[in-house]
């Protein structure tokens, strides 16, 4: 089956990630097949909107980590040491320019998030236009504690200064309600009205000609490119290699495939063990 979904209904493009088993995690081909389905929207004379949704129980979970965490020591990102840092940051902002697909798009992008739109999964849900969560729903990027730096930055441009650093100091994740008081999506609604709520705004929106949304995205857009948006990606991504490669990065790769990756999330989420010298942490007050 596809691993990203696209069709049309009216005037609205409807693209769907499709890996429900793992909760559309993140592979090699998924952020590939997602810059194809934008494109195809693009391109789609008769689409004025996009919907992007998350098949099965959640949006995105982020990155697979099953393969990149608990697979083999080497891999697309991971490198046998010493790494070479242009390398790992060719294949990241490979995958950040194809998320910004999203950001770029000639339509405007509806996210509706359910379940969970995390690390790399928050990553993509960032580059839309406008953000929908369900109430229950949450979203954050955990591996800002280890082995990770969100690579589109968009935290900053959504949150300002120091609410992006709340969220990116602690690495929680926080549900729709939060989210929205925060100023981070759009709003947030009944889990069960996610969907009306949702064809609702992009029914609206899909009244108005191509050329007017696509110069009022143009616009706001610019205003974050003029805010330096490229360079902070290029930073973000660079220190997101930085931080695999750490030695805390190296150490939470390690336990991942000693452990399981999920043992190794748990350790790191809830803050009960000590990335530096490699062993729990006995005492944290």
């Amino acid at each position: 089956m596809a691993k990203v979904l696209y069709e049309r209904d009216g005037r609205i493009a409807r693209i769907t990630l499709n890996r429900p088993e793992v909760m559309n995690a993140i592979d090699d081909e998924l952020p590939d097949a997602l810059a194809d389905a934008v494109a195809r929207a693009d391109n789609d004379p008769g689409a004025h909107v996009i919907v992007l949704a998350g098949a099965g129980r959640a949006f995105c979970a982020g990155y697979d980590l099953t393969a990149y965490a608990s697979g083999d020591k080497a891999n697309r990102y991971t490198q046998e040491m010493p790494w070479d840092p242009m390398k790992d940051y060719a294949a990241m902002s490979d995958n950040t320019n194809k998320f910004m697909s999203l950001f770029r798009s000639k339509r405007p992008v509806i996210c509706k998030v359910h379940g969970f739109a995390v690390a790399g999964g928050s990553d993509i849900a960032l580059c839309s236009d406008l953000i929908v969560m369900a109430e229950d729903a949450r979203i954050g990027y955990p591996p800002v504690r280890v082995w990770g730096c969100p690579t589109t930055a968009m935290w900053v441009y959504r949150l300002g200064a120091e609410k992006a650093k709340r969220m990116l100091f602690t690495g929680d994740k926080i549900t729709g309600v939060e989210a929205a008081a925060l100023g981070l999506v759009l709003k947030a609604v009944p889990a069960d009205r996610l969907d009306d709520e949702v064809d609702a705004l992009a029914h609206r929106m899909a009244t108005v000609p191509q050329n007017q949304l696509m110069m009022q995205k143009l616009m706001v857009n610019q205003a974050l490119y003029n805010m330096g948006l490229m360079g902070t990606q290029m930073i973000a991504t660079m220190f997101d290699g930085i931080t695999r490669h750490s030695p805390e990065g190296l150490n939470f790769k390690r336990r991942s495939e000693e452990m399981g990756w999920k043992r190794a999330v748990d350790e790191r989420d809830q803050g009960t063990f000590d990335w530096t010298t490699n062993q729990p942490i006995t005492q944290n007050r």
